[in-house]
C-alpha cells in the first residue's frame, strides 16, 4: 500500500518575511550567510503568530523608504521645475513611525464591545492589571458601571469604585495617555469619534467579529501591553478626514458652519428614503468635477478603503498612503469609476439645483442628517491623525488582515501538470486534439 505523504503547509507572506528578517540578523551576528538552516526556519514558521510578532515587534530592519524616492527636478538639457517660495513639506518615512513617550503614561481609558458578554471576562482581567499591577488611572464609559451582569460579578465588585467615567469626548481631553479596545472595528471607530482632535496612541485587541483594525491577539496581554509602554512599537498613522456642513441662510446665502466632525473610515452621501437617483455636484479645489446621479457617494480615507468603499468596488489602499478615495454608489454610468485624488485637496459636495430630492448624510455610520438645497459639505484631510499601534510593522499588519479578514486572493491552487494523470502518461509529443481523438 502505498503511504500517502503529508503536504507541507503553505507559508504566508509575513511568515516568509518573518524568516528572511531572522536570516539576515542571525547571519550578520554570525559572520556566515549559510548559519540559518532551513530546519530553523521551519521551527520558527510554526511558532505561535503572537510569538513571532513580539520577536520583531516592529523593528523589521528596513532598507528601503515607505514614501516615493524624490524625484529628479531636471528634465533633459533645459527643462526643470521652478523653484518657488512654497514651504517644502518633509515626510517621515512610516516605516520608522515608533511611539515614544516623553514622561510615563498614568492615565488609560478601556473601551469595550457593547451588547457582548463574551468581552466582559477580558475587560474585568485588563482593568484589574492595569489597576492592580501598572497602577494606572483607568477611564471607562458610565454605562459599564450599570451593567447588569457585571454589577454581579466579584471580581468587577472589588475595583469598580477605582474606575473614572467621563460624559462626552470634551470631557477627556488632555486626560488620557493611552487607549485600549477590546473588540471588533467599531469600537476604534468610536474612540476616533471621541476625540475630535489630538488621539492618544490606540492599541487594539481582536475579541469582535471582523477585526481588521485590530491586529493583537488578547493572549499574553501582560506582555504585550508592557511592550507598548515602555516604548517598543510602532505605528501606523490613519488619515482622518475633516467633514464641515455649511447650512443655507434664510436668505438664500451660505450661513454658518453648523456641523464639523472628524471621521476615520468614509463620510457617506445618499438619497436617504426617496425614491428618485441622487443629483449631487462634485467640487474639487472650487472647480466643478461632475454630477453623480445614482444612490450616492462614498469619500473615504485610506483606512475606510477597506470598509464601505471597497464593497461599491473601489481599490484597497495602504492607510500610510495620503490619499483621499471618491466611489460613486451604484452610479446611472457605466464610465464612473472610483477615482484617487492627493490628500490635501478640499472636496466640496452639494445637492444639485435640479434634484429631485434632497440627500442624507453620514459620518462613519453615526449622526446621519439631511443635506437641503443650497447645503453644502466641505471634506478634507484632517491634522489630527489616528496612531494605531502595529503588533508587528505597517506592511505586515495590513496584509496579514487582507488575508485573515477579506480572504483576499485566496482561491484553490492550480495542479501542477504532473498532477494530471491524464497527462502525465502522455509523450510530449502529445497534442490535445489528439488526445481527443484517442478518446
Amino acid at each position: 500500500m502505498e503511504i500517502m505523504k503529508e503536504k507541507p503547509r503553505r507559508r504566508s507572506i509575513s511568515e516568509l518575511l518573518d524568516w528572511r528578517c531572522l536570516t539576515e540578523c542571525k547571519s550578520i551576528i554570525a559572520g556566515n550567510e549559510n548559519s540559518y538552516g532551513e530546519d530553523n526556519f521551519l521551527k520558527d514558521c510554526d511558532k505561535e503568530p503572537e510569538t513571532r510578532r513580539r520577536k520583531r515587534s516592529g523593528t523589521w530592519p528596513r532598507t528601503r523608504s515607505l514614501n516615493a524616492p524624490s524625484p529628479f527636478h531636471k528634465f533633459g538639457p533645459c527643462g526643470r521645475i521652478m523653484k518657488n517660495s512654497v514651504t517644502v513639506m518633509t515626510i517621515q518615512d512610516p516605516a520608522s513611525q515608533r511611539l515614544t513617550w516623553y514622561k510615563p503614561p498614568i492615565s488609560v481609558l478601556v473601551i469595550k464591545k457593547v451588547r457582548d458578554t463574551s468581552v466582559l471576562p477580558p475587560f474585568i482581567q485588563l482593568v484589574t492589571w492595569l489597576i492592580e499591577e501598572k497602577q494606572m488611572a483607568v477611564f471607562v464609559e458610565a454605562s459599564v458601571l450599570d451593567d447588569p451582569v457585571l454589577a454581579r460579578d466579584p471580581r468587577f465588585i472589588k475595583i469598580r469604585d477605582r474606575l473614572h467615567t467621563f460624559r462626552d469626548g470634551t470631557d477627556l481631553q488632555d486626560r488620557i495617555d493611552f487607549i485600549v479596545c477590546l473588540g471588533g472595528d467599531g469600537t476604534l471607530l468610536y474612540a476616533s469619534l471621541l476625540f475630535q482632535q489630538s488621539v492618544p496612541p490606540i492599541m487594539a485587541f481582536h475579541l469582535g467579529s471582523l477585526g481588521f483594525l485590530t491586529p493583537f491577539e488578547f493572549d499574553n496581554f501582560q506582555e504585550q501591553v508592557t511592550n507598548v509602554l515602555e516604548g517598543h512599537a510602532a505605528l501606523t498613522l490613519r488619515s482622518r478626514l475633516t467633514c464641515t456642513i455649511t447650512r443655507k441662510s434664510e436668505e438664500g446665502q451660505p450661513g454658518e458652519s453648523s456641523t464639523t466632525l472628524l471621521v476615520l473610515n468614509e463620510v457617506v452621501v445618499d438619497r436617504g428614503p426617496s425614491p428618485y437617483l441622487s443629483n449631487i455636484d462634485l467640487f474639487i479645489e472650487g472647480k466643478h468635477v461632475t454630477s453623480v446621479q445614482g444612490d450616492g457617494l462614498i469619500v473615504s480615507t485610506p483606512t475606510g478603503s477597506t470598509a464601505y468603499a471597497v464593497a461599491a468596488g473601489a481599490s484597497m489602499i495602504h492607510p500610510s498612503v495620503p490619499a483621499i478615495m471618491i466611489t460613486p454608489i451604484c452610479p446611472h454610468s457605466l464610465s464612473f469609476r472610483p477615482i484617487v485624488v492627493p490628500a490635501g485637496v478640499e472636496l466640496k459636495i452639494s445637492v444639485s439645483p435640479d434634484s429631485r430630492n434632497t440627500s442624507w448624510v453620514s459620518f462613519d455610520g453615526r449622526n446621519r442628517q439631511e443635506l437641503f438645497h443650497g447645503d453644502s459639505l466641505k471634506v478634507t484631510t484632517s491634522v489630527y491623525p489616528v496612531p494605531s499601534i502595529c503588533a508587528a510593522d505597517q506592511i505586515t499588519d495590513w496584509f496579514d488582515s487582507l488575508a485573515e479578514c477579506l480572504h483576499w486572493n485566496v482561491r484553490k491552487r492550480q495542479k501542477h501538470l504532473d498532477e494530471l494523470s491524464d497527462l502525465a502518461h502522455s509523450s510530449s509529443n502529445d497534442t490535445l486534439d489528439s488526445l481527443d481523438r484517442d478518446s
